[in-house]
C-alpha cells in the first residue's frame, strides 16, 4: 500500500499500528484514487470523527463500484471503531487481487480467470451413463455384525 500511494509510513503489521495507519481512512482513499483515479472526488481532512468515517464510507463505496463483494468489504465502524480490523485487511488482500487483474501490482495471490466449459448434450448423455466412484461402493453391504454404543438398560 504504500509503495502504491507513494507515500512512506510505518507498515509493520501490528494491529494497533494498522488502526493507527488506517483509522482517519486518507490514506484508504489515496489507494482508491491510485487504482482508479477521480473515484473519490473529496477527501476529508481535519479531526472531525464524521468526516473522517465519510472517508471510510467512500472508500468501502468505491471498493465495491471497483467490484468488490459485500463479503470482501468492510463497515466502517470495523475500521474507526477497532470493531473487525481482520475484515479491513481481507478487504485489502481483496482489492490486490482485484487490482492485479487490472494489470497493476497487487497483494496477495492473483485471482483467477473464469474457465467456462460448454459440453455438447451428447457428451452430457455419454456423462449420465457411467456410474462414479465417488458415490461410494458397497457391494454386499448388510448391517448384520454391526454393535453401536452400549445397550439399553432397563
Amino acid at each position: 500500500m504504500s509503495e502504491t500511494i507513494g507515500e512512506q509510513f510505518d507498515t509493520s503489521g501490528e494491529m494497533d499500528n494498522v488502526y493507527n495507519q488506517l483509522r482517519d481512512g486518507r490514506k484508504l482513499c489515496q489507494l482508491m484514487n491510485t487504482i482508479v483515479p477521480n473515484s473519490i472526488p473529496k477527501v476529508n481532512s481535519g479531526e472531525n470523527s464524521f468526516k473522517l468515517m465519510e472517508n471510510i464510507a467512500r472508500f468501502g463505496q468505491a471498493a465495491r463500484a471497483f467490484g468488490l463483494s459485500d463479503s470482501e468489504t468492510f463497515q466502517t465502524v470495523d475500521l474507526y471503531e477497532k470493531m473487525n480490523l481482520h475484515q479491513v485487511v481481507l478487504c485489502l488482500f481483496a482489492l490486490g487481487r482485484k487490482a492485479q487483474k487490472q494489470g497493476m501490482r497487487g497483494l496477495g495471490p492473483k485471482e483467477s480467470d473464469k474457465n467456462e466449459r460448454i459440453f455438447s448434450p451428447e457428451t452430457i448423455s455419454q456423462g449420465n451413463t457411467v456410474v462414479s466412484t465417488q458415490y461410494g461402493y458397497n457391494k454386499g453391504a448388510s448391517q448384520s455384525g454391526i454393535s453401536f454404543g452400549n445397550t439399553r438398560h432397563m
